[in-house]
């Protein structure tokens, strides 16, 4: 693992610092109280403590959104992640003395897209994607030259020493106040992408997919309000032109996979045009510690 990321995770047992290990042609990370975690093959670190409460999205999810983000559907979003947290990278030198390479966490990472594109903004940073999906991890780990991938629950002690990331990136994903509170610089940004009520809009009822709440990002803002104070929040949309199977491939990796009858759907995908225009649109706050 690059020791630039190596040296602000760890152990999510006792806190104290991981090192690197090899025995034979197995890999893991140790602390010093020989609590040891091991690398999968596919080149994610498991670092979780006791069984997780859920699995994460399947396979199958994990491969329809990294089919749906390659195909450049979501860019938006990539590009508004790249630019706030360029900002956020500027503030941090600006306030601070943070060393040189800082480091870029993104919780509920899935596939690693949008840390990508994020490092890929700022070369002189690394990456870190957490996720409690396997599938995901294989492909985040693969996501950036400057990048790692670690199994972790965001509801667990986050493998992150206290303040030792720059940026911290939340998209579509389950917050955990305290925990980013913790391991964000004083002057880091914690930069979180939520639905925005239209969002999706014209699928919604079409095909009986879960709605937006629309106080959904107030209601983040509510539950972070004691440890984080909000700095700033912009709209982003994109209009698409969707095939009835890159609507299919919208649906399978998101939540309303675990929520839709699959021959209901088929047959609502039938009674679409095709192809269809659909709204993408997101809300992008930041926030920084109290």
């Amino acid at each position: 693992m690059d020791p630039r990321i190596l040296g602000r995770l760890s152990c999510p047992v006792c806190g104290e610092p991981l090192a690197e290990t090899t025995a034979g042609t197995a890999r893991a990370l140790r602390c010093g109280r020989r609590h040891t975690f091991d690398i999968a093959r596919q080149g994610y670190v498991n670092l979780l403590t006791g069984r997780a409460p859920h699995v994460g999205d399947s396979a199958e999810m994990i491969a329809a959104r990294a089919e749906f983000q390659a195909a450049g559907h979501y860019d938006v979003i990539s590009a508004a992640l790249a630019a706030a947290t360029t900002r956020a990278v500027q503030h941090l030198r600006d306030v601070s003395s943070f060393d040189a390479y800082p480091l870029v966490v993104d919780v509920g990472a899935g596939t690693g897209r949008y840390l990508g594109a994020v490092l890929a903004a700022l070369p002189d940073s690394v990456g870190l994607a957490l996720d409690v999906s396997k599938p995901a991890l294989r492909r985040a780990a693969r996501a950036h030259p400057r990048a790692a991938a670690a199994l972790a629950d965001t509801w667990q002690r986050l493998p992150l020493a206290d303040g030792s990331t720059a940026v911290l990136l939340n998209v579509f994903a389950p917050r955990n106040g305290p925990e980013f509170h913790r391991v964000l610089d004083p002057a880091g940004t914690l930069l979180v992408v939520t639905p925005a009520a239209d969002h999706l809009t014209e699928l919604v009822d079409a095909l009986g997919l879960l709605r937006v709440d629309p106080d959904k990002a107030d209601r983040v803002t509510a539950t972070l309000g004691g440890h984080f104070t909000p700095v700033s929040s912009t709209a982003h949309r994109a209009e698409l032109t969707l095939t009835r199977p890159e609507i299919a491939t919208l649906v399978g990796m998101g939540p309303s996979a675990w929520h839709t009858d699959p021959a209901a759907l088929a047959d609502r995908l039938a009674a679409l045009p095709d192809p269809v225009r659909v709204s993408v649109a997101v809300r992008l706050d930041a926030y920084r510690p109290r």
